[in-house]
C-alpha cells in the first residue's frame, strides 16, 4: 500500500538524465542548461536563466548517448517552479505542454 500523500506522489515516472539542453530565451538567444530529469509530462532543468512562473519556454534536449546521431527533443515547457541553487544556477521545473519535434 502506498502511504505517500497525494502531494508527494508524481503521476509519471521521472527518469534521471543529466544531459545537455538549451532554452530558447525571449530575446532569441540560447541558454545552455542541463536536463536533470524527464518524464512524459514534465522535466527539471538547471540553468543560468530565470523564467517567470507560468511562462512557456522552448527547450531542446540533446541525446544522452552521443554515439547515436539523433536530433534533439524539442518541447514547450510551462514553468511551475524556479529557485536558486547553491552554485548560482537555477532549478526550473514544469509541465510539457507540447512536443515540437
Amino acid at each position: 500500500m502506498d502511504h505517500a500523500s497525494p502531494r508527494d506522489r508524481r503521476l509519471d515516472r521521472r527518469i534521471p538524465l543529466g544531459c545537455i539542453a538549451h532554452i530558447n530565451s525571449r530575446d532569441g538567444g540560447k541558454v545552455q542548461a542541463e536536463c536533470i530529469e524527464l518524464s512524459v509530462s514534465g522535466m527539471t532543468l538547471h540553468a543560468n536563466f530565470v523564467p517567470g512562473e507560468g511562462e512557456v519556454i522552448e527547450v531542446a534536449i540533446s541525446q544522452p548517448n552521443e554515439s547515436i546521431d539523433r536530433p534533439p527533443l524539442v518541447t514547450r515547457l510551462k514553468v511551475s517552479r524556479c529557485f536558486a541553487l547553491p552554485d548560482g544556477r537555477y532549478e526550473i521545473g514544469g509541465n510539457i505542454v507540447r512536443v515540437v519535434g
